[in-house]
């Protein structure tokens, strides 16, 4: 059975604990790293912890389960797939966090992966997904994390809830028929949703904002049946390098908290070309604050209407 050992680094411009800390964060990895759509925690006890990913791989979506142990004092983490998606037999692998100086370190991505039946194809497709997401991974962690040691304004998270005097079932079928969107939402020029797999979605829209452009955007979107979307563009416009999201339904007794939740960075050298010139940091934010809210607050009161209307 032929294992393959793979390792790359890269250097950062921050604190060897601050990244070690951003790793250790379930819920950064998708803001981190392009290829992770989504991460849910499922177990945890001291120092590991089981949690599934949803992330894209030479152009596909998959899945998998994966453990990891921490360990800050060594500052690193190891992981190893317990059920890993075809063709991948089984994958290990080690994050080392090494100083360099005090606002400076190297991080190490270590790879041990098998491919099923030892099929030579299937390992040089793997040997491409871990080469291609390796380098993406260590690039973007760089990167986001510098921007974030430099400068925590590029950051922007917009949250908007309705209540909704209906089901939560009703409220997520709004939400999860996106295809329909077309018909339904005045801002959502064109849409196309494929489900090549239960719950795991690709969502392209041409969307309108107030000041008459049209965005398009495409995201890959997993779905929690009647409770959560959590979703991650993948086609973004000038103005942003990240937009992650989750449209959420909570029951209680009195009826259905519908939220959705935006998590954006800003692109600094985007902001003139798409606002002009003149444009500084806190009225990017507010623009985008503005569009983001206001195609949710439509959105969100469209899926209050349709959940009350079934009632």
């Amino acid at each position: 059975m032929t294992t393959r050992e793979v390792e790359h680094e890269i250097t950062v411009a921050a604190p060897a604990a601050r990244a070690y800390r951003l790793l250790a964060d379930v819920e950064s990895l998708p803001q981190i790293f392009p290829p992770t759509i989504f991460v849910e925690q499922t177990e945890r006890t001291d120092n590991e912890e089981r949690i599934r990913v949803w992330a894209t791989a030479n152009g596909e979506a998959v899945t998998w389960s994966t453990r990891r142990t921490l360990d800050e004092q060594a500052l690193r983490i190891s992981f190893e797939q317990d059920v890993s998606p075809a063709p991948i037999e089984a994958m290990t692998g080690t994050y080392v966090i090494e100083p360099v100086e005090e606002d400076r370190c190297r991080v190490r991505l270590l790879f041990d992966y098998r491919a099923v039946d030892d099929d030579p194809e299937s390992l040089t497709w793997i040997d491409q997904a871990v080469d291609e997401n390796a380098r993406s991974q260590l690039a973007s962690l760089k990167s986001n994390l510098e921007q974030a040691h430099a400068d925590r304004d590029l950051t922007l998270v917009v949250e908007d809830t309705v209540r909704v005097n209906g089901s939560a079932k009703d409220a997520y079928d709004f939400i999860n028929e996106a295809q329909l969107w077309g018909e339904r939402l005045p801002h959502v020029a064109a849409v196309r949703l494929v489900e090549d797999s239960a719950g795991l979605q690709t969502l392209e829209m041409d969307i309108s904002v107030a000041d008459g452009r049209v965005h398009t955007t495409k995201a890959y979107r997993v779905c929690f049946p009647n409770h959560k979307i959590a979703y991650k563009a993948v086609r973004l416009p000038e103005l942003l390098t990240l937009h992650t999201g989750q449209w959420e339904f909570e029951e209680d007794g009195d009826g259905v908290l519908a939220s959705a939740r935006h998590m954006v960075v800003l692109n600094a050298d985007g902001i003139a070309e798409a606002l002009g010139p003149q444009t500084t940091v806190a009225d990017a934010r507010k623009y985008l604050h503005d569009a983001l809210s206001t195609n949710s607050r439509v959105t969100l009161a469209h899926a209050k209407a349709y959940a009350e209307g079934r009632r």
